[in-house]
């Protein structure tokens, strides 16, 4: 078995928390400008949960940003994962294929782990969650998290 994880990149990593302690206002403003922003599906490295100095560059769903003015931008996001037996775990949400997947495989978002990424950390645009997905994602954060 290849082991798929790479040490953490130089720079700052994206700050884990349990949504519940981070609860914000959920937004929608996606635009493909080569900035990231919430509602877009992005590429940055997530650091494993059982060892925060490994990780792996992967997808997550821009969320919020953080409403603390400093510098530079921070933005919150959830991680997505196309492995199938998320499907039965209650802090995991289907949301379906997108072009954020290469291979068109059937995605869900962690809803229980956001990250607080970096802004010029995120390695790049993947996609734009259409609206009516992202809100399923913004019901479940203001339903069960605490989210605005």
């Amino acid at each position: 078995m290849t082991d798929a994880s790479e040490p953490r990149p130089s720079g700052a990593a994206p700050v884990v928390s349990d949504t519940r302690t981070v609860a914000r206002a959920v937004v929608y403003s996606p635009d493909l400008d080569g900035e990231a922003d919430p509602g877009e599906i992005v590429w940055t490295w997530v650091p494993f949960e059982e060892d925060h100095t490994r990780g792996k560059d992967r997808p997550v769903l821009v969320v919020g940003r953080d409403p603390r003015d400093r510098e530079p931008d921070h933005l919150l996001g959830l991680m997505l994962s196309s492995k199938p037996y998320h499907a039965d775990d209650p802090e995991w949400l289907p949301i379906g294929v997108g072009t954020w997947d290469d291979e068109n495989r059937p995605s869900f978002v962690r809803l229980d782990r956001t990250l607080l990424v970096v802004a010029d950390r995120i390695r790049r645009e993947g996609a734009i969650l259409d609206r009516q997905r992202f809100d399923a994602v913004a019901r479940e954060l203001r339903a069960h998290y605490g989210w605005s």
